[in-house]
């Protein structure tokens, strides 16, 4: 039996590891904490559990495909989407989510609306996908915008049918496969920036603000990203926002049960201190890893779920690189950074009036908050952010008589120079302030029992990403498709990538994609079978407008 290691335990590593055990190698992740998950790591302190990174979870199939894996059944082929409207789904909107081999190791639960979204003035629109209640909001907020949003409807479906449900699963590994699609960008108009293509259907800046906001929960600043990830507004609508009961943690736990039944191993406290290479025949091959111990791993496969410039300027020796070289990947932008709060506090029965699950609060500024943010890379002093309240769905999550939140900041990375040390503690106490000060959490101060924070140090050195990114390296059009980093390496041969920093991108549901487009790249190249029937959502309804 052929040996695969994967290096990290994100979403995206686990989803390697399994897809690999599926292939029928014999498959160790390793990672570099005490737990898994990566960005998705759990903290718990005095009875709350904290989910540290992703809490959106869409494209449940997705998921439900993972669980349904066996040994010498991997699945690859093309997938046949299935067709579901969660608005007009009753069985969704009674809590059923997920299909039959999901529930076997987690509970998944939609949640409606899938944001509030609240302008500065305090009106907010609710997002749940729903084709009435859409055109109702906006009816109310920007009536002169109705018009707009059956046009942009119209064109981010047709965005969404060829870029996702077409074009979801290719790996664009050369140039001519890139060239095949480039004609229908163009015509979909998808080249252009998101914020500008948004701009295009809608006059009120708040709607502008609500269909092109998005792309910041994949680290893509919506002023630089193209107008093909206007598709995240119809993979929503599709097939919804869910959650699993006991946080994100309680899905890489159900993953990491799944990679041991299929026979892998998990490994913590296993940090990789470089990829073993040799030179075969004219080829450079890697052997395997040596852990920071001084262990060295043997393997026929080396899957790095690590960050992207990490796993190249770190990991592999420069003199075994040329398409990926210390210039060409130090010249890579990255994806911004986060302010990350989560804290605790005892609840007083109010939380649930003016607060949901998911809630984005944009602050006075949309367009120059951005440029200050990926451009200049300046802290300003307003700010916009996402407020995750879970214990409104999941009252386990904190003890009785308590919420648990966390709240998400966007900010530079640290090619920005600030010092977090000495800006991180004031400036989560002034993000905890404007939560209490505006009435979105009154007399939080008073009632707050817990605190902690991370800073784009923490994304640096704990988690080991370039410049303390989030999200990888920025989604802007010259970083898409062919022009992002190849899950097959051009300078390794047998060592491959996944995650947020490979194709197709950042977000739970593109590093499972992203685990698929290189376990069909592993099969490619070993010679195994791609045939395997994929899964279909159990949710199927016609879909409508």
């Amino acid at each position: 039996m052929k040996k695969a290691v994967v290096i990290g335990s994100g979403i995206g590593g686990l989803a390697m590891g399994i897809r690999l055990c599926s292939l029928g190698f014999d498959t160790t992740v390793l990672e570099k904490l005490d737990a898994p998950g990566g960005r998705a790591y759990v903290r718990r302190a005095q009875g709350f559990t904290f989910d540290m990174g992703p809490t959106v979870i869409t494209v449940p199939h997705f998921i439900e495909e993972l669980f349904s894996l066996g040994r010498g059944d991997p699945r690859l082929g093309q997938p046949d989407f299935p067709p579901a409207v969660l608005g007009e789904d009753k069985r969704v909107r009674e809590g059923v989510s997920g299909g039959p081999n999901t529930s076997r190791y987690v509970t998944l639960v939609p949640i409606l609306p899938f944001y509030r979204i609240y302008f500065d003035d305090g009106t907010f629109f609710d997002y749940d996908g729903d084709p009435i209640r859409t055109r109702e909001q906006i009816r109310a907020l920007a009536p002169e915008d109705l018009e707009g949003y059956e046009h942009f409807h119209r064109d981010a479906r047709a965005i969404f049918e060829r870029g996702f449900l077409e074009l979801g699963y290719t790996h664009f590994g050369d140039v001519g496969t890139m060239l095949r699609v480039v004609p229908d960008l163009l015509r979909l108009d998808a080249v252009r920036t998101l914020f500008s293509f948004a701009r295009k259907y809608f006059k009120n800046p708040k709607m502008q603000q609500v269909f092109s906001f998005e792309t910041l929960l994949v680290g893509g600043n919506p002023l630089g990203v193209p107008a093909i990830y206007a598709m995240i507004h119809f993979v929503e609508k599709t097939w919804g926002i869910h959650f699993a009961m006991g946080g994100t943690g309680a899905l890489v736990r159900g993953f990491v049960r799944k990679l041991e039944e299929l026979g892998g191993h998990i490994r913590y406290g296993a940090e990789v201190s470089r990829i073993n290479v040799t030179r075969q025949g004219g080829r450079k091959v890697a052997t395997g890893v040596t852990l920071a111990s001084g262990e060295v791993l043997q393997a026929d496969v080396v899957v790095s779920n690590a960050d992207y410039a990490h796993t190249y300027l770190k990991l592999v020796e420069p003199q075994y690189r040329l398409w990926n070289a210390d210039p060409v990947v130090r010249a890579r932008r990255q994806s911004m950074s986060l302010v990350v709060i989560y804290f605790g506090f005892e609840a007083d029965g109010s939380e649930g009036e003016k607060l949901r699950h998911h809630n984005i609060i944009l602050g006075p500024r949309y367009e120059e908050l951005l440029r200050d943010i990926f451009g200049r890379k300046v802290l300003a002093k307003d700010f916009s952010q996402y407020l995750h309240v879970p214990t409104l769905t999941d009252p386990s999550l904190a003890p009785p008589g308590h919420h648990a939140a966390y709240t998400l900041v966007p900010v530079p990375h640290n090619g920005s120079g600030l010092d977090w040390e000495l800006l991180g503690e004031p400036f989560a106490n002034k993000v905890l302030g404007f939560l209490e000060q505006r009435g979105y959490l009154p007399n939080l101060s008073e009632r707050l029992v817990y605190k902690s924070f991370v800073t784009p140090d923490y994304f640096e050195h704990t988690l080991l990403s370039h410049l303390g990114n989030a999200f990888g390296p920025e989604p802007v059009l010259t970083q898409s498709a062919f022009f992002r980093p190849h899950n097959r390496s051009e300078d390794v041969a047998r060592l491959y990538l996944v995650g947020a920093g490979a194709q197709p991108g950042a977000g739970t549901p593109s590093v499972m994609m992203s685990a698929k487009m290189t376990a069909r790249l592993v099969a490619q190249d070993f010679g195994l079978p791609l045939e395997g029937t994929d899964v279909l959502s159990t949710q199927v309804v016609e879909p409508v407008a």
